[in-house]
């Protein structure tokens, strides 16, 4: 199974080039609108996704907790989507959330910004001013949702396997590209080494959102992640009584595993206002 994760920018033929891509391949496109209904189904609510979903949080949204529980739903839906194999994920940090797969394939579509004018003109029927206003909004947003929730560069090329221009190669062409990718560098291999990994990864989200949602423990930034058979929890937490808590409970969750914890104690630590 493979798992292709597109990044790109407003009018350069994102959704259109994976939806050919899975078209051909015989993929799942995980579009927009199935990962925010899959964030919802978790317990997101669906009036706060204007906030957070591929925006950069106002002032006091990035300070809010729903910021980091938006965090915790993305991740896991976009990991729940990718456990399914063969598929292609389009925004959302989706390159990023599984760049550690060895089964990965992560592209990023751009084009000139006169291109992209002339693009959502033709569209949304709109003049040289409104398309430029669009363009802008949405690059500005992009880059915040990545740097506030990733703490990286959307439009760094060192995070894709390959950055296409879609004014020089139109859908057919750039779709073509990303299936001769799939049948020349997935492996079967990679394939089994990136099942092991994403089921690592989706195992280590479901503890954290057990521990977080469920057991209601307040510790902030809280990461799980699992080498071999042993879960280490990572995080800041105000106590310790707190920290071997959610190692009881992680513990009770996983009793195959080893729970080891390297959550930082910090008194009066206060990560919201």
């Amino acid at each position: 199974m493979a798992v292709i994760a597109i990044s790109r920018q407003v009018a350069a033929l994102g959704d259109e080039t994976a939806a050919a891509a899975a078209e051909k391949l015989g993929y799942k496109f995980i579009n927009r609108k199935i990962i925010e209904e899959t964030i919802v189904r978790l317990g997101f609510p669906q009036e706060k996704l204007r906030k957070y979903d591929e925006k950069k949080p106002g002032f006091f949204a990035s300070l809010a907790k729903d910021r980091d529980e938006y965090l915790d739903y993305l991740q896991t839906a976009i990991l729940e989507a990718a456990s399914e194999g063969n598929c292609i994920l389009i925004g959302r940090g989706a390159f990023i959330i599984l760049e550690d797969l060895p089964n990965l394939l992560s592209f990023r579509l751009v084009t000139k910004d006169s291109i992209r004018i002339e693009r959502l003109k033709k569209e949304f029927s709109w003049d040289d001013k409104q398309a430029r206003q669009r363009i802008e909004e949405s690059d500005s947003n992009r880059l915040g949702f990545h740097k506030s929730f990733f703490n990286l560069e959307n439009e760094d090329p060192s995070h894709f396997h390959l950055v296409m221009n879609t004014g020089l190669l139109d859908v057919d062409a750039a779709s073509d590209i990303i299936v001769d990718m799939v049948k020349s560098y997935i492996t079967p291999a990679k394939e089994r080494a990136g099942e092991k990994k994403l089921n690592n990864l989706l195992t280590a989200q479901k503890l954290v959102n057990k521990l977080v949602f469920d057991s209601k423990l307040n510790i902030n930034f809280l990461r799980a992640v699992i080498t071999d058979e042993t879960v280490t929890l990572q995080g800041v937490a105000d106590s310790s009584a707190l920290v071997e808590k959610a190692v009881l409970e992680s513990k009770k969750i996983l009793p195959d595993y080893k729970i080891e914890s390297t959550i930082s104690v910090v008194q009066d630590f206060k990560a919201y206002p």
